[in-house]
């Protein structure tokens, strides 16, 4: 065991997302994926206004958690926001048609992001040393990605067995069980804002501090990119599974879930990151790896190269997304982690939708696998375009901290990626 689980506390919150998203897991891919695409018979359209609704209702949710976290903590938060959860997700058992299932959705992703937001958020309530942190992040990723695998795995046999709503039921029990498992957890007290204005103003205030920071304002806006082809993935891969591939609602939970083993492979790396590597030009790296990885797992009709590609790319993602919010994290004042964190998970939700009003037409087009294609690609000579601005930062980190009040070495105005 390693001996950061030495700590009771990290171990909680460890184990409370791991139980957490193994329902999460299972009902996003097979079960609302699942009952749309199969069950339904949705069209590319169809899903596309499914995930629509998932992606606005978490980006008010986002903007909300964030101003809970700093004003209370991310304990508080999680615990409320999951009891809170389980008779919402209890409601999408009761769901028969599309229009119901997209209204489900948005509920759903409305009371279901806030806990996504405050377990983001732990970590620096957790520690103050940038190492630990490092290995906090890469655990509780580890955690997230080790549900990938389990959840859609026990999501497939509910389906193939039960049938797909008792994976709702499965989610609600998770929700419960993740809320009682970090009662015990003690946080650290962090510096809060002396002035506290209204909601909109301190949400303001979150994004002014993000955009103002060239740090923040790069990883942030280079995250988003993934997100965009993820919003991608969302509306069409299940098509792709159904139409390329031509497999059964099952595949799509076992595909997934050995997608998840490169994940945790990824994350465990992350965990290990020297702090040489913890850099803009590393994330760059990985950001442009992330888009070509997603070739290698849509290039082809082959259910086996699916899958072995797909422990490929997944070990990328695994160790992309701890390594870009340990990033965030180290370059967010106390005061701020909850908001900027809420900041990084609205760009996230925004990034995943602006691609659902233009993936359905263009996959009309031009054809479901060739449209995925094309979100890879995009990512990719984003972060090639952008790994100039990364130099830049990753140089700066060697000038001595100014003194108090004057700039940055790199606050000066630039364009958001260079």
């Amino acid at each position: 065991m390693p001996p950061m689980f030495a700590d009771r506390h990290v171990l909680r919150v460890v184990a409370a997302r791991f139980i957490s998203r193994v329902g999460g897991e299972a009902a996003f891919f097979v079960g609302i994926w699942g009952k749309a695409a199969f069950e339904l018979e949705a069209t590319a359209s169809e899903i596309a206004v499914v995930m629509a609704a998932l992606g606005v209702s978490s980006l008010i949710g986002s903007s909300v958690a964030g101003l809970l976290v700093d004003r209370f903590d991310p304990r508080r938060v999680l615990i409320a926001a999951e009891f809170v959860f389980v008779p919402v997700v209890i409601g999408m058992v009761f769901v028969n048609t599309l229009p119901a299932l997209a209204v489900m959705t948005f509920f759903v992703g409305l009371v279901g992001t806030p806990v996504f937001t405050a377990i983001s958020s732990f970590g620096p309530y957790l520690t103050d040393d940038p190492d630990r942190l490092g290995k906090i992040n890469g655990y509780i990723e580890g955690a997230s990605w080790s549900a990938f695998v389990v959840g859609p795995a026990i999501g497939a046999v509910l389906a193939g067995t039960i049938g797909i709503d008792s994976i709702f039921v499965l989610d609600a029990a998770t929700s419960v069980v993740a809320a009682v498992m970090v009662f015990g957890v003690t946080v650290r007290q962090l510096e809060k804002s002396e002035e506290r204005g209204g909601g909109f103003a301190e949400l303001k205030d979150g994004f002014v501090f993000s955009y103002s920071h060239p740090r923040l304002r790069y990883y942030i806006l280079l995250g988003s990119t993934v997100w965009i082809m993820f919003g991608t993935f969302s509306a069409l891969e299940p098509l792709f599974f159904r139409d390329v591939l031509g497999v059964e609602i099952e595949t799509l939970g076992w595909v997934n879930s050995i997608f998840g083993l490169g994940l945790i492979g990824g994350t465990m790396v992350a965990s290990r990151l020297p702090g040489k590597y913890r850099t803009a030009r590393s994330l760059a790296l990985v950001v442009g790896l992330t888009g070509l990885g997603s070739l290698l797992y849509v290039g082809t009709d082959r259910l086996g190269i699916v899958v072995a590609a797909g422990v490929v790319w997944g070990s990328i993602i695994g160790l992309m997304a701890p390594l870009h919010r340990t990033l965030i994290q180290l370059n967010s004042p106390d005061q701020y982690v909850g908001r900027i964190t809420g900041v990084t998970h609205i760009h996230s939700e925004v990034g995943h939708l602006l691609p659902l009003a233009i993936a359905p037409p263009l996959a009309a087009a031009f054809g479901i696998q060739r449209t995925l294609i094309a979100a890879g690609i995009l990512v990719a000579l984003v972060a090639l375009l952008a790994l100039p601005g990364a130099n830049r930062l990753d140089r700066t980190r060697e000038v001595a901290v100014p003194p108090t009040g004057l700039p940055d070495p790199v606050d000066e105005p630039k364009s958001v990626l260079h």
